[in-house]
């Protein structure tokens, strides 16, 4: 669950066609076998309402520090990945995708183990202004988190401070 300190910036929705698109592939290789064609029967239906569950178990949340991702319908994940350890973020877009006016979002992060992308989100809706959105996030955290540029004047506090410090512990080390 959010951090009561955290504020939620975006919830992506899906687009209504994402279950057409997953249901398309397995549609097209039952229909050009010919053993495929009485289990497309089953696979629409079937396939149907087990694409719309899970899409209803779909959410993505952004926050001012991290990504939030729930899916599943037997078994529900949740991958909460924190902004600063976002590395990449690829929009892809096939030729399967360019028909039903889809992309899918990939997300890296430093650390992850395997290869390949680390969450991919297909079929939110404006995935590019969505992308953006993250990765302006992810800019405007790191600028918090690695405080204000230094400059002469607090670069000169700091020395007179410690040589404050060096001369009171050598008056401490004096001491009998």
């Amino acid at each position: 669950m959010q951090n009561s300190q955290e504020k939620s910036i975006k919830h992506a929705q899906f687009v209504g066609n994402l279950g057409q698109y997953w249901l398309t592939p397995v549609t097209i290789v039952l229909t050009v076998s010919i053993i495929g064609i009485p289990l497309l029967l089953l696979w629409l239906p079937i396939g149907g309402i087990f694409t719309r569950r899970y899409i209803a178990n779909m959410s993505t949340e952004l926050t001012d520090r991290k990504l939030i991702v729930r899916k599943g319908i037997f078994t529900r994940t949740e991958n909460t990945v924190p902004l600063d350890k976002i590395t990449d973020m690829a929009l892809i877009q096939g030729p399967l995708m360019r028909f039903f006016k889809l992309h899918k979002l990939t997300i890296e992060t430093a650390g992850q183990s395997g290869s390949g992308a680390l969450l991919n989100l297909t079929g939110i809706i404006d995935a590019a202004d969505f992308r953006s959105l993250v990765l302006a996030q992810k800019e405007t955290l790191n600028q918090l988190e690695s405080g204000p540029v230094a400059d002469e004047n607090n670069d000169t506090n700091v020395v007179t401070l410690l040589q404050e410090i060096s001369d009171t512990l050598k008056r401490i080390e004096k001491q009998p």
